[in-house]
């Protein structure tokens, strides 16, 4: 056999064992011919090889590492989303804008920085106090029960509702508000229902709290209760047709069957099912993974702010 035919298997087999490390696959090779025995007149001797060659899989293997990592960070950072709802921007493409996003959350962080906003969710017992030049001491104080909370970034807002000489009074506060001296959260707690404006329909009792009530202690780290209580309706006419709503807070109101007919014929149960809409209504975990560190960041900066200030208060109290 001439060198040329010795040359051109020996290229065929290097070609077929560089597929095989490419694609992943075993590639057996009975006999790799050595380049030492092709010489004129020379008879070929074939050299003993190991059958199996099995490339390392190192792309799989930062991939893998990779995605482990960012599912581990996004877990730890995902209550952000229940904490500070605000801090995502919105779902819609046509109304969003990068640089004012960000422009707000370093304004909100701001404000954060120099007022205390603690946690609250919808069915949260607060009492606000804001500035009022009109009021006796240029400041007013109202307590109530959170039925809405809402908006994005600067734009954020949450209503309190109370019952004061037997009529419901509701007032919406801006969450970045600069006229807001203090916020408290007298009852942490959540209820059934993402919204508690049926409250605007039930009875006076669900709605009504005493001012000077004194707040409760929520242990830091322990879960946030979840108060099951239903509330009862008054009889028709209501603000909303709330028997086309799915409220788990609310009594039977025991309406007769064709009001029922009717919201099943409204209702549409294949939204739950519909990829598009939630991927309209949703942000990447991507983005929000970007968002929580930077929030993240600021907390641990604050928590260190107020170490330092509570050493220096202790050591000027020792003197």
């Amino acid at each position: 056999m001439s060198n040329m035919a010795v040359q051109l298997i020996l290229g065929r087999n290097r070609v077929r064992l560089m597929l095989g490390c490419i694609f992943g696959k075993h590639v057996e090779i009975s006999r790799i011919f050595s380049k030492s025995s092709l010489s004129d007149g020379a008879s070929l001797e074939p050299v003993a090889r190991s059958s199996i060659v099995k490339p390392p899989d190192v792309f799989k293997a930062e991939k893998t590492i990779s995605a482990v990592e960012n599912s581990s960070k996004f877990k730890s950072l995902a209550e952000y989303r229940f904490l500070f709802p605000e801090f995502l921007p919105m779902a819609q493409m046509n109304k969003r804008h990068k640089v004012r996003e960000i422009l707000e959350r370093n304004d909100m962080l701001a404000r954060r920085s120099i007022i205390a906003i603690p946690e609250f969710y919808v069915g949260s017992i607060m009492a606000v106090t804001v500035s009022d030049p009109c009021a006796p001491r240029k400041q007013n104080r109202f307590v109530g029960i959170c039925i809405i909370r809402e908006g994005h970034g600067l734009r954020s807002f949450f209503t309190i509702r109370n019952v004061v000489n037997n009529q419901g009074t509701e007032i919406i506060y801006d969450l970045y508000n600069p006229t807001i001296q203090k916020i408290e959260v007298l009852q942490l707690e959540k209820r059934l229902d993402d919204h508690l404006i049926y409250l605007r329909d039930a009875l006076p009792e669900y709605s009504t709290f005493p001012f000077d009530m004194e707040p409760q202690v929520h242990l830091e780290g322990s879960p946030v209760p979840v108060n099951p209580i239903k509330v009862k309706l008054k009889p028709r006419p209501w603000y909303a047709r709330w028997e086309r709503f799915n409220l788990k807070g609310v009594e039977n109101v025991g309406l007769p069957e064709r009001f029922y007919k009717r919201a099943k014929e409204l209702a549409k149960p294949w939204e739950k099912y519909d990829l598009m809409k939630e991927y309209r209504s949703t942000i990447s975990s991507e983005e929000q993974i970007a968002i929580w560190e930077s929030l993240h960041q600021h907390k641990l900066q604050m928590e260190q702010s107020l170490q330092q200030d509570r050493r220096k208060r202790t050591s000027l109290a020792k003197v």
